[in-house]
């Protein structure tokens, strides 16, 4: 398997390094959008950061089942299990980070009639997909813009139900199926439809740094790391350690943050201003300050919590404005300015 490169020494990009870890420290915020330009490390800091998530603890199943959940998410096998022995038992196993290729069958994806059995027992038996493998983890696509419309039906589906449900060739199968969405794309190789884009929580715009320094910088490091990737990987290993150990701390000190009534107030007022529909939008606002906030150690969500993901949870669920030519970016910045100031 080939040597990542490490996340912590991804330059620049602070925007797309920051939603990824939201996403990993809190996984009800929905998944990543990463749009930009060719070559800006988007697919380098998405393997980046698989390779430093903290291990999970899952039942040894199909599906890495969490031996604490209830019925509900769990398999039909672990159910069973469940059931006849009172408790199921987990070992720690890493985070699954699963790719999307384009080109996959619906079959490869959602899963399908295992043929082997079929035809050398004459059983009837289910060949889980890519949505199984990556249940408690990842699922990674690389031109989600690019990808078939029967796909996307599938997707949208698994991902509001948090189950798939696989009907064909005389199978009824259901799994859970719960997974962070990372997409990313380039914009001028085709849009993505909405649907799929209003289910991920963030949205991430990357572009080419125009400063020399950053720029010579992130050629001298992909070099070093070209020419010896186990030496780099070394080199930078304690980073990425750190990187690992606030993503745990976050992660235990998630249940204990508040959010006092005056930001959510505020940032339902952001919402407002800028008329986005739905209130997914203050959700998925709140639940991003929430899970920076257990990065950054704080104890309380405050508006400069707001303000720092404000642009990221928001950007793409703006309506197209024919009296407004700047860019949903823009109109986010100038709406948080006005509201909380610089």
């Amino acid at each position: 398997m080939p040597i990542p490169f490490p996340f912590s020494a991804v330059v620049a990009q602070e925007e797309m390094k920051r939603s990824l870890l939201i996403a990993a420290i809190d996984q009800s915020i929905g998944g990543v959008l990463v749009f930009g330009d060719r070559g800006t490390g988007k697919s380098t800091a998405i393997r980046g950061l698989a390779a430093l998530l903290p291990k999970m603890r899952a039942v040894d199943c199909t599906y890495n089942c969490d031996p604490e959940a209830s019925d509900d998410y769990l398999c039909a096998d672990c159910r069973t299990k469940k059931a006849k022995n009172g408790g199921l038992k987990g070992r720690q196993v890493p985070v699954p980070v699963v790719d999307l290729p384009l080109g996959a069958t619906e079959d490869r994806v959602i899963g399908a009639l295992d043929l082997e059995r079929a035809l050398t027992k004459g059983e009837k038996a289910f060949e889980p997909g890519l949505l199984a493998r990556a249940h408690r983890g990842f699922l990674y696509i690389d031109e989600v813009n690019l990808l078939e419309d029967h796909l996307v039906d599938s997707l949208l589906d698994v991902a509001a139900s948090g189950q798939n449900l696989v009907e064909r060739e005389g199978l009824s199968i259901r799994h859970p199926a719960r997974f962070v969405l990372v997409g990313s794309g380039n914009p001028e190789e085709g849009e993505l439809r909405p649907q799929l884009q209003d289910r991920f929580g963030l949205s991430v715009e990357v572009k080419t740094p125009t400063d020399l320094p950053t720029r010579m910088k992130v050629v001298r490091l992909r070099d070093e790391f070209e020419r010896d990737p186990e030496a780099f990987a070394h080199k930078w290993k304690s980073k990425d350690a750190k990187v690992r150990r606030q993503i745990e701390k976050a992660k235990e000190l998630l249940p204990e943050i508040e959010v006092p009534d005056a930001t959510l107030e505020e940032t339902a007022k952001l919402c407002i201003k800028l008329g986005t529909d739905g209130l997914r939008g203050e959700l998925t606002v709140i639940r991003s300050a929430r899970a920076l906030a257990a990065l950054k150690g704080d104890k309380t969500v405050t508006v400069e919590h707001v303000k720092a993901v404000a642009v990221s949870a928001l950007r793409h669920r703006l309506r197209r404005d024919p009296l407004d030519e700047s860019g949903s970016t823009s109109r986010v910045e100038r709406a948080v300015r006005e509201l909380f100031g610089e």
